[in-house]
């Protein structure tokens, strides 16, 4: 019995003895070999199989997953992508050679112990993979497992509200880099991560931006340039973008994300589609950052309740569950969004924050923005460890960051679906960003991030409209707590630094400072708005 049947309670009825063959090799189109581990349930003919395509190796201690669906009586097949893990060719980033998944069907489909039922699984990347397989049509893929996975790869983990994501661009390369020069050995990966804080600090910081990958591995990684290198809606970003695909993934879809997730307003996109597509899909929303749902209970047993109705016609949940932070529950709803009433709360003079719009005349709030010395951010939508609530406090402190707080609230505001901000504001310097985001302050005065959002801007103006998009959210402010707007044009590193100069972002290496002013009076009434729940406070 596996360690996570064990833990998570998802004990099969029937455990079935798993059989293992290592370094199976598939031939893709192109004819590069593939290498796959195959693992079966013993005394099975032909079983329903689960397709694991992925560039993080194979046979992890950690990874339990692959012998967990064995043991319940599935096939798994867990193959490397290109360039990683003993698979021939060459890794480049996030651009998937369409000839892996056109080898790899050919090649199941005359295997003898293939049963013409297929199911893929898989979180992040490997959530990724399964919307490229998509490109073409598979009448025998019934259900795709997708966890904190996009089907397009550049809006919001590239270049979310047009900013370049520094550092969790940088992030994933140092991840990737620990995995291939580690062997893919978790001790020796855990080793590399000694000192990686810093230097991923330091390399964010680099002038010209494109020098940042060797100021953090020691050498060029091409696929770090072409995303620096390329901007928003540049034709470089269609070999990323698989959302023309929705209508031919499988007729049902399980999709997991988390509340501070940087995949998460992209996978609520793909979960439209899907419904718009006619595709069953059921949309799971945890206290999470990326990737950390996948071995929970609540995220395990879910998908698992999925695949098994999916491939053995057992009964399947439906519709959305979301996990509201702030009040600690789960809650079902039919679907994505729920109903809300989007609710404007007005920011004021002195730093204050209400329902009630100001009345009067009354001065902006000023700050400097220095990108030599960029704002920081905690928490949040970032790659690694350090996602997810954080008390803000000490970045709420600098005099670069204002903050617009209500009174303690004298009942509980629940409030689930999108965010957004209306700032009104005036710089002096055209290419400027504006950076928002929403806090929980409870009765101590800690201040913990719920969701953010930021864009950039480069069109000179006086006082301008600015909406900022922030991530979803499903959160309840307790009663004596307090709701928190921050503004400020800068979350470094999780969002790049603007230079405020105008140069290519790949190449530029000038640093000009700006000065900002949010306007907070009757005719410029810059505001938060909240889906609130119908007859919420």
């Amino acid at each position: 019995m596996t360690l996570l049947s064990r833990l998570y309670g998802v004990r099969p009825a029937l455990a079935h003895r798993v059989r293992v063959r290592h370094n199976v090799e598939i031939p893709a189109a192109d004819g590069v070999r593939l290498l796959a581990t195959h693992y079966y349930p013993a005394g099975q003919r032909r079983p329903p199989l689960v397709l694991l395509r992925s560039p993080y190796g194979r046979g992890n201690p950690l990874d339990q997953l692959p012998k967990l669906l064995a043991e319940r009586g599935y096939q798994v097949l867990y193959q490397s992508l290109r360039g990683t893990a003993g698979s021939g060719g060459r890794f480049d980033g996030f651009v998937i050679d369409s000839a892996d998944g056109d080898g790899t069907l050919s090649w199941l489909r005359a295997q003898p112990w293939f049963g013409d039922e297929l199911a893929t699984w898989g979180a992040s990347y490997l959530g990724f993979v399964q919307w490229e397989l998509a490109a073409r049509d598979i009448p025998e893929w019934k259900v795709a497992l997708i966890q904190d996975a996009p089907s397009s790869f550049a809006e919001h983990f590239m270049y979310p509200g047009g900013v370049f994501a520094t550092g969790n661009a940088l992030g994933w390369v140092q991840l990737v880099e620990r995995m291939f020069t580690g062997g893919y050995g978790v001790a020796r990966q855990m080793g590399g991560m000694i000192g990686a804080a810093r230097r991923l600090s330091r390399a964010t910081l680099t002038l010209p931006l494109q020098e940042a990958d060797r100021a953090l591995t020691g050498h060029a990684v091409t696929w770090f340039r072409d995303w620096a290198g390329h901007g928003p809606g540049e034709p470089y970003w269609a070999s990323t973008d698989h959302r023309a695909n929705v209508a031919r993934m499988p007729p049902v879809v399980h999709l997991q994300g988390g509340w501070h997730d940087f995949f998460l307003p992209e996978m609520l996109a793909d979960y439209a589609a899907l419904l718009a597509a006619g595709r069953q899909v059921r949309l799971l929303v945890g206290p999470w950052g990326h990737g950390r749902g996948l071995y929970t209970r609540q995220g395990l047993t879910d998908a698992l309740a999925v695949l098994d109705a999916a491939l053995l016609g057992r009964q399947a949940p439906t519709g959305v569950r979301l996990f509201v932070t702030g009040a600690g529950r789960w809650i079902d709803l039919p679907a994505w969004p729920p109903a809300h009433e989007a609710t404007p709360w007005f920011l004021h003079p002195g730093g204050g924050l209400s329902r009630t719009q100001h009345d009067g005349q009354s001065p902006p709030s000023h700050y400097r923005y220095d990108p030599a010395d960029p704002t920081p951010t905690v928490g949040g939508t970032q790659v690694g460890l350090s996602a997810g609530p954080k008390d803000n406090r000490r970045v709420e402190a600098r005099a670069d960051v204002l903050t617009f707080t209500t009174a303690p609230l004298t009942a509980d505001v629940e409030a689930i679906g999108p965010v957004r901000v209306r700032l009104h504001t005036r710089s002096d310097n055209p290419h400027v960003d504006y950076f928002a985001r929403l806090c929980d302050v409870d009765p101590r005065g800690r201040s913990v991030n719920v969701c953010d959002g930021i864009i950039r801007l480069s069109e000179p103006g006086d006082i301008r409209a600015v909406e900022v998009t922030l991530w979803p959210m499903a959160h309840r402010f307790l009663r004596g707590h307090r709701i928190r707007l921050q503004v400020s044009s800068g979350a470094h590193p999780r969002f790049g630094r603007n230079p405020g100069t105008g140069e290519p972002l790949a190449t530029g290496r000038g640093l000009r400072s700006s000065e900002h002013e949010i306007f907070h009076d009757h005719h410029n009434p810059s505001a938060l708005w909240l889906p609130l729940t119908p007859g919420a406070s």
